[in-house]
């Protein structure tokens, strides 16, 4: 599909599925040269990521720990500033490396302020790995360890990304038409 609606707006295709896997594969050889004799936790950050998570665990295709977080500083289509952790890591994170998996960093204040987190509780390497990573959006100072796909400050869905929990389910990724 070139466009699809949502609610009361408009997206069209920005990123094909195909760019997005070719992406993240090159990743996958990245973090697992990385990580090569290290025990990594990973964790990944729901809603958004699940896609990524799980095409990114399928490409590193080795016996790596994987488990979930949820946090929340979006509503609508903007970050309300305020960190909300809504499920936390059952996992123990003293003196391992752990790798978050986001789907997206826009303004880079949920990951900031949860490998700050992460690092308290004791991790001993905290690293991020981002699908996508919008660096004209970022308004603190944080840097992703890897970066599938560096975009513009669209906004955009689809590929696990939502409108107001909409459109997580497309395949290739949208942005949307503005006016």
């Amino acid at each position: 599909m070139d466009r699809i609606r949502l609610k009361d707006k408009d997206f069209e295709l920005f990123i094909p599925d195909s760019e997005i896997q070719e992406a993240i594969r090159a990743m996958a050889v990245r973090i697992k040269a990385d990580v090569e004799g290290r025990n990594p936790l990973f964790v990944g950050v729901l809603n958004g990521a699940f896609m990524f998570v799980a095409e990114l665990m399928r490409a590193l295709d080795a016996p790596y720990e994987l488990t979930f977080a949820r946090y929340s500083s979006y509503s609508g289509t903007s970050s309300t500033g305020v960190l909300r952790e809504i499920m936390p890591v059952q996992a123990d994170l003293r003196g391992r490396m752990v790798i978050l998996l986001e789907d997206i960093i826009d303004t880079g204040f949920t990951m900031s302020r949860v490998m700050e987190k992460f690092r308290a509780e004791g991790a001993a390497d905290v690293r991020l790995a981002t699908m996508l990573f919008k660096p004209d959006s970022l308004k603190c100072d944080l840097k992703p360890d890897y970066v599938g796909l560096r975009i513009p400050a669209d906004f955009i869905v689809g590929h696990g990304l939502d409108f107001d929990e909409q459109g997580r389910s497309f395949r290739d990724i949208y942005k949307v038409v503005e006016g």
